[in-house]
């Protein structure tokens, strides 16, 4: 079987692999069930995280595996796995140069240095994440892959063939930027080949950084070339295998070998050093240009105070979510969360969170709600950003009846908005939705004169606090539509003891009254 025909072979198996996860909308009703398999592959995402946390998530354990083919052999990964990589391998050949003719190909696939890109890119990456910003899953190929077929790919197939992916059509705010983005990078294919892969991709450049030291390489014979430049004809990673290679460009595609018309190229078993540029080809000056940029995003980022005093009261994360600035040192923006989300209520935040926070996690109720029995998002999250937590530990019964529930903020009530208290109509949607027991939303009777002189009876609203838990549903459901009368904000929170909404944690009068009661 020829190299080429083998890694078809890989190509169509792993991205098929990758669509069987991310389309088949049931798998979101299977906990443990793998759609996480390729994040959790991701040696970027698990030595990132590593760096910003200090542990390593046992999930990402298997990203280990993927060290030993690229030690053996160097960046096969690119090439014949990843399913980014992949796509935009199929999208340059059927678009691009692929089929152009050899001269204009072979000078497609020289290198350039305009590839050193993406090691200033992660250079930054990695020094912003030693201060405690991880922001690998903006441009990460697994992370980006997932977000786009999430926020902007999947809901665009389901309008177009309703409930082939979702139950209900789901809508992101700001999914339009994250496809934009995906079309812009993979029309640079028509520029470029391989575009992302060569210049963007901070995984291609963290596997390049190991590719040097894998034992069998590329190997070409002086002797026998006659620098026809054929090699470069079919060559993904522009790695000059007709001079000295660069392994750390090199994808491990065996174009080379199977194009040499006079059999100068094999891939051999530690070739003399001599033969290849051993090194990613960096300038010490943009080395340090990287990682000032990773230290100004870091420092711009956190001085913005949008994690402390200065948050952002839309800002409500997932159940089971940590703490803000741990949740911002775990999330890689994977939006694997919002996928699995049932309500549709998990949305990706732009500047909301600030600096840091863009395109992690947050609830917005005028979409959805939610539910109270359901722990899926802290299921698919494949770094801990999202605790998996138990039903019984979300609803505070059986063993966790001490602690309570797990509130995500608390609900406000705008009486200029709402319907008994300001227009003299009645309405108890909020109440009758609430999904807690007792209710945390409660009515009482009042008998006011209309304008007209007639008297009428209505049930006012009222929030206790100590009882909601901020589920959104209130929101969400209240037929003020363009801005609810009630209003849930992150006040309140069960992550934060910074956002106590009251001076006891929670436990009113009425709480306690409810308790002895029950004893």
């Amino acid at each position: 079987m020829k190299l080429r025909t083998a890694r078809r072979i890989s190509q169509v198996f792993f991205f098929s692999l990758f669509l069987f996860f991310v389309f088949v909308s049931d798998l979101r009703y299977y906990k443990g069930y793998p759609i996480s398999l390729f994040l959790e592959l991701d040696p970027l995402v698990a030595t990132a995280t590593a760096i910003t946390t200090h542990t390593i998530y046992k999930g990402l354990l298997w990203s280990l595996a993927l060290l030993v083919p690229s030690i053996l052999l160097g960046r096969i990964f690119c090439n014949w796995i990843c399913p980014y990589g992949i796509l935009h391998h199929f999208i340059g050949w059927l678009m691009g140069k692929g089929r152009a003719e050899d001269k204009v190909r072979i000078e497609s696939n020289r290198y350039r240095s305009i590839y050193q890109t993406k090691y200033i890119i992660l250079i930054g990456m990695i020094i912003a994440a030693l201060f405690g910003s991880l922001q690998i899953g903006l441009l990460d190929p697994i992370c980006l892959f997932h977000r786009s077929m999430t926020t902007a790919i999947l809901p665009t197939l389901n309008l177009i063939f309703p409930s082939t992916f979702y139950v209900r059509q789901n809508f992101y705010v700001g999914g339009w930027v994250v496809g934009f983005f995906l079309f812009l990078l993979v029309g640079m294919n028509v520029v470029i080949p391989r575009f992302f892969c060569r210049v963007l991709c901070p995984l291609g450049a963290f596997l390049g950084s190991i590719a040097p030291a894998a034992l069998w390489r590329i190997e070409r014979n002086p002797t026998k070339c006659v620098d026809c430049d054929l090699c470069l004809k079919n060559c993904e990673g522009a790695s000059d295998p007709h001079t000295q290679l660069r392994k750390s460009e090199c994808f491990v595609c065996f174009n080379c070998i199977e194009d040499c018309p006079e059999d100068a190229i094999s891939f051999k078993f530690m070739p003399p050093l001599q033969h290849e540029v051993t090194t990613p080809a960096v300038p010490a000056r943009r080395a340090l240009l990287g990682g000032m940029l990773g230290f100004a995003f870091f420092g711009f980022g956190r001085t913005s105070g949008a994690q402390d005093r200065d948050y952002d009261k839309k800002v409500i994360r997932p159940p089971g979510s940590v703490e803000e600035k741990d949740f911002l040192e775990r999330c890689i923006k994977c939006d694997q969360c919002i996928r699995v989300c049932p309500t549709n209520v998990l949305q990706p935040a732009f500047l909301q969170a600030g600096l840091e926070g863009i395109w992690t996690p947050i609830l917005n109720n005028k979409i959805g709600y939610c539910e109270l029995n359901c722990t899926l998002c802290g299921d698919a999250c494949p770094t801990g950003a999202i605790q998996r937590i138990s039903i019984e530990e979300k609803t505070g019964v059986g063993k966790f009846a001490e602690q309570g529930p797990v509130r995500l903020g608390t609900a406000f009530y705008d009486h200029g908005r709402c319907l008994p208290w300001s227009m003299e109509t009645p309405c108890v949607v909020c109440e009758e939705v609430c999904p807690v027991s007792p209710k945390a939303i409660f009515s009482r009777e009042v008998t006011i004169t209309k304008r007209d002189g007639t008297d009428i009876t209505l049930r006012r609203p009222y929030v206790d606090p100590a009882l909601c838990i901020g589920c959104g549903i209130c929101e969400h459901e209240c037929p003020v539509t363009d801005e609810a009368a009630i209003r849930v904000t992150a006040i309140g929170e069960t992550r934060s003891r910074d956002r106590r909404l009251l001076m006891d944690g929670g436990v009113t009068n009425s709480v306690r009254e409810l308790e002895q009661r029950k004893r």
